[in-house]
């Protein structure tokens, strides 16, 4: 294996292997019915330990427009919960079915009440999630419907395929909320293509899911949580 070769391999791994993981450890938990109390712990210390050891050398904190990531991300929120807040209409076929499953909490009734669970829950999807699923969608994946080389590609540029490519695919990893999960993919796409940053659409992307986060725990619509 070249040097090239073996750089190549690095940087798929630092971009796709803690959301594969995440992913893997998923299936794995819902196969064999481990309790979520202790699955989920599991799942987030497995993707920040790689994360930390495999990832960290490609990651940026730096947001270069912070004040308009922030607005971008609460957009997106509202975005999200409109669709249920104006029309309530979750329950059509469409969004409940064998391809797409149903909003329904993966979160226990026990333990809605637990205050360590909920909080790790909650901060886990603000700060932890965001990154490595902007490291995959916008990093990697964009880029790599570009070149498979991916690394030749400039982050945020633009290609029709890649674009709506990778947005078709985000939507389809949210199951029945696919469609504000393509409006969802349509913006942190246009904010990758305008800001060309990964950190920006880490920001964004953690303020929408710590407004989300904030808004099942005031309303109690667990189903957010899916």
């Amino acid at each position: 294996m070249t040097l090239e070769s073996t750089s190549a391999a690095r940087a798929t791994a630092a971009y796709t292997l803690p959301f594969v993981a995440y992913l893997a450890l998923m299936a794995l938990e819902r196969a064999t019915s481990i309790p979520a109390q202790i699955a989920l712990p599991i799942r987030y210390a497995v993707v920040t330990l790689l994360l930390v050891l495999v990832s960290r050398p490609y990651l940026s904190f730096r947001p270069s427009a912070p004040v308009a990531a922030i607005a971008v991300g609460a957009t997106v929120f509202l975005l999200w919960i409109g669709p249920d807040v104006l029309f309530g209409y979750r329950q059509h076929w469409l969004f409940r079915n064998a391809l797409t499953g149903s909003a329904a909490s993966s979160i226990p009734g026990e333990l809605r009440s637990s205050v360590p669970f909920v909080l790790l829950r909650a901060a886990a999807s603000t700060a932890l999630v965001p990154v490595f699923e902007e490291l995959f969608w916008r990093g990697w994946l964009m880029r790599w419907l570009i070149h498979q080389d991916f690394q030749k590609v400039p982050l945020g540029q633009y290609a029709p395929f890649a674009f709506w490519g990778c947005a078709v695919l985000f939507a389809a990893e949210h199951g029945p909320y696919w469609e504000v999960g393509l409006a969802a993919g349509i913006v942190y796409n246009w904010w990758m293509v305008r800001r060309r940053n990964l950190a920006d659409c880490i920001l964004a992307h953690a303020i929408t899911n710590g407004l989300l986060s904030a808004w099942v725990l005031s309303t109690g619509q667990w189903a957010y949580w899916y």
